[in-house]
C-alpha cells in the first residue's frame, strides 16, 4: 500500500478520497495491521488457516480481519483447492488472500505526482524515438491530458478543477487554483513543471471553455503557477509566459 494520494485525474476523487481513508483508517487496528502485513510478505496467497496459526490467532478473529482488509480493497480473495484434486468428492475451494492488485493512497492537500511522473516519462521516450525537443513533446502531451481530463461531456471549468484538486477560487471574473497538484515539483522543477501544468490546463480550458478563459502563469504566494482569467484581460505579471 502507498501512503500519498492519487486520487484525481481518475474516476470520481470525492469517493476516491472516501475510499482511502477509510482503507488507511482500517489498518490502525493492531492485529488486522499484523495480518496485512504478513499476508503481502507471503510468496503465494493465504489461507486463514494458516494466518491465524502464524499470527496466533483464533481462526475466527483471523477470518473477521481478513475479511475487513478485503472489504477495504488492501487484499485480494482467491478461491483453490489446496488437495489438488477436482471433480466430485474434491471438496470446495479454499479461500484464500493476497496483496490487492489495487493501490490505495491518500495524501492531503491533493497531489497528483503518479501524473506528473507518466507525462515525463511519456515526453522522454517520445523525445528520444522522434529527436523532438522534450519540452515541446511534455507540453504537448499535457494538452492532451487536459482534454482528455475535461471528457466528452461539457461541464463547468470551476467544477472540474475543484474534483481534481485544484481548490480554485473566483477572483473576479478570473479562477485563481488554491493548491497544485504537483506543489514540491514545482518548487524543485518549477519551469518544466509550471510549464506542464499551464498546458494541461490549456488543454482543459480548449475543451470546455469556448474561448472565454485563458491560461496564464502568474505564480504568487498560496497559489498554483497558473491563473485563469478572462481572454484578453491584462495580464498582472508580463514575462512569466510558458510558450
Amino acid at each position: 500500500m502507498t501512503v500519498g494520494f492519487t486520487l484525481g485525474f481518475v474516476g470520481h476523487p470525492k469517493e476516491a478520497l472516501r475510499l482511502g481513508v477509510s482503507a488507511v483508517a482500517a489498518l490502525d487496528e493492531p492485529t488486522r495491521r499484523r495480518l496485512y502485513d504478513h499476508v503481502v510478505r507471503q510468496p503465494g496467497p493465504v489461507s486463514r488457516d494458516e494466518a491465524a496459526k502464524a499470527l496466533g490467532l483464533a481462526r475466527q478473529t483471523a477470518a473477521f480481519h481478513l475479511d475487513r482488509l478485503a472489504d477495504e480493497s488492501l487484499l485480494d480473495v482467491v478461491y483453490e483447492r489446496r488437495s489438488g484434486r477436482t471433480g466430485p468428492g474434491a471438496g470446495r475451494p479454499a479461500k484464500l488472500y493476497k496483496r490487492s492488485t489495487k493501490q490505495v493512497a491518500v495524501s492531503l492537500p491533493e497531489r497528483h505526482y503518479e501524473v506528473a511522473g507518466r507525462l515525463l516519462a511519456q515526453a522522454l521516450e517520445e523525445s528520444e524515438a522522434t529527436g523532438e525537443p522534450v519540452r515541446a513533446v511534455l507540453h504537448r502531451k499535457a494538452h492532451e491530458l487536459g482534454i482528455q481530463l475535461a471528457g466528452p461531456e461539457q461541464t463547468d471549468v470551476f467544477d472540474l478543477l475543484e474534483r481534481n484538486g485544484f481548490e480554485p477560487l473566483r477572483e473576479g471574473d478570473a479562477i485563481v487554483l488554491g493548491n497544485c497538484p504537483f506543489h514540491t515539483l514545482a518548487r524543485e522543477h518549477t519551469q518544466t513543471v509550471c510549464g506542464m501544468n499551464l498546458h494541461l490546463l490549456r488543454g482543459v480550458l480548449a475543451r470546455l471553455d469556448e474561448g472565454r478563459l485563458q491560461a496564464c502563469l502568474e505564480p504568487s504566494p498560496g497559489h498554483c503557477c497558473v491563473r485563469l482569467q478572462p481572454v484578453g484581460a491584462r495580464r498582472r505579471r508580463p514575462g512569466t509566459e510558458v510558450p
